[in-house]
């Protein structure tokens, strides 16, 4: 059963990681270092982000075992690092889509 208040917090990470300069959000733009045309640069780089999100999860969880953290806390960078995950896959599904729809193409 979910705590209003988690779901709260969980909706508002969720939020603020749609606006920009917060969180995981970037432009295209700034993925790509403002190169056009600079695509693998842009997926790496978002591949390093939500490592990097995955390990503040981790680190978070390791601190609530030994009791040096606040459950929020893990619950929001848990919430983040699923966000982003999902995010991840909905942009290699969208990917695969348009390769196997190029490869449908008659020349």
């Amino acid at each position: 059963m979910a705590i209003p208040g988690i779901a709260a917090n969980a909706y508002a990470t969720t939020a603020r990681l749609g606006t920009p300069g917060a969180g995981l959000s970037k432009t295209i733009g700034d993925l790509a270092g403002g190169k056009p045309g600079d695509f693998g640069a842009m997926l790496r780089d978002a591949v390093q982000d939500v490592a990097a999100a995955g390990h503040k999860a981790d680190v978070n969880s390791h601190a609530l075992a030994n009791g040096k953290a606040n459950i929020v806390d893990v619950v929001t960078a848990v919430a983040e690092t699923e966000t982003a995950i999902a995010s991840l896959v909905s942009v290699r599904d969208k990917v695969i889509q348009a390769y196997e729809e190029i490869m449908r193409m008659t020349i």
